[in-house]
């Protein structure tokens, strides 16, 4: 599979009956040395060299990708669909401010519903005269984009309400996002990204979790130096964020929980950077914490459910 291929591919290949391995490209070992050639033809004789070594024993040459199914593969558009609409919605709020402050107007109502075409026709700039006619025409246009963002995130809340509530809907394991849900500081959303993009896959332990998630600190050792470089970041990018979202969410909602204790411990007086820091760590645990809630039903030391 190359470019914008999905695992449809490997889905087909699949069904006639042929052993089929999704490679991971970042896993592959390339020589820094100079600068390296790269053509279809040496990608394919590498890769080629690389399976031989795999299929004979060195399972160190590459890693596989995991082929989801169609219906976790599916269940994923939910939560990325509504991502890709809030930042167009922003981009829409920040445009149509943008072209009022050009003209001296701070604030317009209207932005997130409301009589929008009369407000146009009410203002006026700065220096008191009305909007231009093309002006005008084009703040207009980027309402009603506007309003049909906010109008498909409405239809795409209630196909996930609806899938949350279908017991035949094709959504992956949607029980799970009813344990998520009764945790103060999670809500319906969060549960559902959680469920389709993370706790639908079965891990073999915490640190095969936080892989996954690129929580996992990246280590340097030299000689006597000794320390961690961050988090890897190589893993699920949708997931991560909104882990560190979860993480703010619980220290407000979960003040009296082991892991905000912890947080505020550790980190309440390491400076801005510092709570930074603390954050991502605490999303980390908190990943871990919610993985085994809805596997084995273990609350997080100190939660509490809504009622």
């Amino acid at each position: 599979m190359c470019g914008y291929d999905g695992f449809w591919l490997a889905r087909f290949l699949k069904d006639q009956g042929i052993d089929v391995l999704v490679l991971d490209p970042s896993s592959f070992l390339v020589s820094r040395r100079g600068r390296r050639a790269k053509t279809d033809r040496i990608d394919v004789e590498a890769m080629a060299f690389k399976l031989r070594a795999y299929l004979n024993g060195d399972k160190s040459v590459f890693r596989t990708v995991a082929i989801p199914t169609p219906e976790a593969e599916d269940a994923k558009r939910i939560s990325r669909e509504r991502t890709w609409l809030v930042s167009e919605r922003t981009r829409h709020v920040n445009r149509i401010r943008a072209l009022l402050a050009l003209h001296g107007i701070r604030g317009i109502k209207g932005l997130f519903g409301g009589a929008w075409r009369e407000q146009l026709e009410m203002l006026r700039t700065g220096d008191g005269r009305p909007l231009g006619q093309y002006l005008k025409a084009e703040i207009a246009r980027e309402f009603e984009r506007l309003v049909l963002v906010r109008e498909q995130m409405q239809t795409l809340e209630a196909e996930r309400t609806a899938a949350l509530v279908d017991p035949a809907a094709p959504f992956p394991q949607h029980e799970k996002v009813t344990v998520l849900k009764t945790l103060s500081g999670v809500g319906e959303l969060s549960a559902t990204l959680l469920v389709s993009e993370v706790f639908h896959r079965r891990f073999a332990n915490r640190r095969h979790l936080a892989s996954y998630l690129g929580l996992a600190p990246t280590p340097y050792a030299s000689g006597d130096g000794m320390r961690d470089q961050g988090i890897s970041k190589a893993g699920n990018k949708h997931a991560r964020t909104l882990l560190v979202e979860i993480a703010w969410s619980w220290l407000r909602h979960q003040p009296k929980s082991e892991l905000a204790e912890w947080y505020r411990r550790r980190f309440a007086e390491t400076g801005a950077r510092g709570r930074k820091v603390g954050i991502v760590a605490l999303a980390r645990k908190l990943a871990v914490a919610l993985w085994r809630y809805v596997e084995n039903g273990l609350v997080p030391t100190g939660a509490h459910l809504k009622a």
